[in-house]
């Protein structure tokens, strides 16, 4: 060993031997700490390149490197006479990201667009501002890099009413292959292809929380599935995750960095886009516009099609910045006006709500600061700790009603362990200090459950408006949660399930109780009477970061339509969408793994439009 020797103010020194193992123990941490994003796991950035050598021409141009622009770079990039660029406004993750349930430290980031909606009084009064936060991935991976990983397919009736509203091509026997395609392990070292890596395990989270979330479910006639075999169904079960062998597994890793040594395809990152480009008839885009590392302004031209998929907040931002969308508006902003679309129109989200239980059990000892430092120690050397594993991904689908197998609420189940202030906070940092300080209060004493409720089908639908014409202002999100009275409705049924749940026999077991959080204007009703829950909806309820639909997808006779079911923007040729923005509505479930397939769709939709051969057409059939 070589002697190395550190004076460190201990009483005693050491010889040389001790401190040469402390220093290699070290070293070895910030190796393992520095190979969470590793540089080598990233697509080079081609952004040197077009500063230095210009940017040429490409046959395709995607705009976004998100869970949907990924699979479509990664798609069509196959075709070696095809030569692909992506722009993506963000960097390679931080190292936060690719640990298992620590997206919450990546908020109010650089690594995240920090959306707020306009103001609504009658939800997210607990949150900051008052304002409801919609937090968006800008980085590679997009928005599937800072989710909680979540792998649900939707609903078979979610596209079939799709495919029913005359979206040719999109019903359930349709998307499924699709949904198929995305998992199915393809290519090999030499010749690498992408595809959803997923692990479906169920050792994830408190096995004392688990063993009792699906014991309680099952007591109020709720059916336990090992798993959901053809989309999602009534019961509980756990979900598959985006992660593997203790890193995330977003497609910005799986599809897009897996093969970004092609050399037909470049990335080009912190490439925030501001405008595309229309010939004089406004029928074709012909190239796009970027501010690239806040300091350059460069374009990119097409010669086949540009891929919008920059998300359901920043693709209808970005196309009324572009001249397309609600003339009125527009032309009040001093936009030209390139085609009149319902662009920005139809925004959907699910509410989220969190109800929390005090879980005054010790069978499960209270956490200590010392506890994360050895999970981050072994995560680190062995990657065999609790982080590794990530939190819990058991979910229950249930209908209030009891009056099908169509579920309309989603619960989602968190174990805050006693004791665990310092996490805690930061996963509850966007609500108001004294709400959150009640809350860890109680942490102290004993260890919490979240229920994170969500109706599965919301029926209010909300809007987004440009502030200005200026591309780095934030745009307007009239979210208009709850304006459709059907929406409460649903939330209260499902509270007034979390309430027969703690009357189970294995909640009583856990000496599990609902706890009451002060709040001054909810407490003068009456404890749980419908009054109560609607005032602590008014503090508790926001969204669920789900938004979906602001550049529907429609047939012609649709006007609210902005692209057709093979996703081209009504009146362009070459110009389409591709991201969650397109869907008609928001599927019952978490988005991430529909966006993904809409992206395996929309990049097959294009190969099928071109000739995809060894000539490398130029023209759509």
């Amino acid at each position: 060993m070589t002697n190395t020797s550190i004076q460190l103010p201990c009483a005693a020194q050491s010889v040389g031997a001790v401190n040469s193992l402390v220093t290699t123990l070290v070293q070895t941490i910030f190796t393992a700490q520095c190979a969470l994003s590793a540089k080598s796991e990233w697509p080079p950035d081609y952004g040197d390149g077009a500063l230095k050598d210009g940017i040429g021409k490409y046959d395709f141009i995607v705009i976004g490197a998100g869970s949907a622009g990924s699979v479509v770079a990664s798609r069509l990039s196959e075709n070696t006479k095809w030569k692909v660029l992506v722009l993506e406004a963000g960097d390679d993750p931080p190292q936060e990201s690719e640990i298992p349930g620590w997206h919450p430290f990546l908020q109010r980031t650089r690594y995240s667009w920090d959306y707020y909606s306009e103001p609504q009084p009658h939800i997210c009064q607990a949150l900051k501002r008052r304002l409801c936060y919609n937090p968006r991935g800008k980085l590679i991976g997009g928005s599937g890099a800072i989710n909680g990983m979540i792998y649900v397919d939707g609903h078979r009736r979610d596209f079939d009413d799709w495919l029913a509203a005359g979206n040719t091509q999109w019903g359930w026997a349709d998307v499924k292959r699709f949904y198929e395609r995305a998992v199915r392990p393809v290519g090999n070292a030499t010749h690498p292809m992408g595809y959803v890596v997923l692990d479906a395990s169920k050792h994830a989270g408190s096995v004392l929380l688990n063993n009792a979330i699906f014991k309680a479910t099952a007591e109020l006639g709720v059916p336990s599935k090992s798993a959901f075999e053809d989309g999602i169904e009534v019961g509980t079960t756990f979900l598959p995750v985006t992660s593997s062998k203790g890193r995330r597994t977003a497609t910005g890793k799986t599809y897009l960095a897996k093969v970004s040594r092609r050399p037909n395809l470049h990335v080009i990152k912190n490439a925030h886009v501001h405008k595309i480009q229309f010939d004089s008839s406004g029928k074709r885009a012909t190239s796009v516009t970027f501010s690239l590392r806040e300091g350059y302004e460069l374009s990119a031209e097409g010669r086949k099609e540009v891929v919008l998929s920059a998300g359901t907040i920043d693709s209808p931002k970005l196309l009324m910045l572009s001249g397309v969308g609600p003339r009125k508006h527009l032309e009040k902003l001093d936009i030209p006006v390139v085609h009149d679309l319902p662009v920005g129109s139809n925004l959907c989200d699910h509410v989220a709500l969190r109800v929390h239980f005090k879980l005054e059990n010790t069978s499960l000892g209270a956490f200590e600061q010392r506890t994360r430092i050895d999970f981050i120690y072994q995560f680190l050397s062995r990657n065999n700790s609790r982080l590794a594993n990530g939190p819990t991904s058991i979910t229950s689908f249930i209908n209030t009603k009891g009056d099908s197998d169509l579920p309309d609420v989603q619960y989602h189940y968190t174990l805050h362990q006693q004791g665990d202030i310092e996490f805690f906070g930061v996963q509850f940092a966007r609500r108001h200090q004294k709400y959150t300080a009640r809350l860890s209060g109680q942490l102290r004493k004993s260890h919490l459950i979240t229920f994170l409720l969500m109706p599965t089908k919301p029926r209010s639908v909300g809007k987004i408006r440009l502030r200005s014409s200026d591309y780095l202002d934030h745009p307007r999100i009239f979210s208009n949660y709850l304006s459709d009275p059907e929406d409460m409705a649903t939330i209260l049924r499902g509270i007034r399930f979390i309430e027969r749940l703690e009357g189970t026999k294995a909640m009583r077991e856990l000496n599990a109780t609902l706890l009451r959080i002060p709040l001054e204007e909810c407490d003068d009703y009456e404890y749980r009477s419908e009054a109560y829950w609607r005032c602590y909806v008014k503090y508790f309820g926001e969204g669920g970061y789900h938004q979906t639909g602001t550049v529907k997808m429609g047939p012609s006779s649709d006007r609210g339509a902005c692209v057709d079911p093979r996703l081209r923007l009504y009146g362009v040729e070459n110009l389409r969408v591709a991201d969650a923005s397109i869907m008609p509505d928001v599927p019952r479930g978490n988005t991430n793994a529909p966006t993904i397939m809409i992206g395996e769709r929309g990049a097959e939709f294009i190969k099928q439009d071109w000739k995809e051969d060894d000539q490398g057409a130029n023209e759509p059939k």
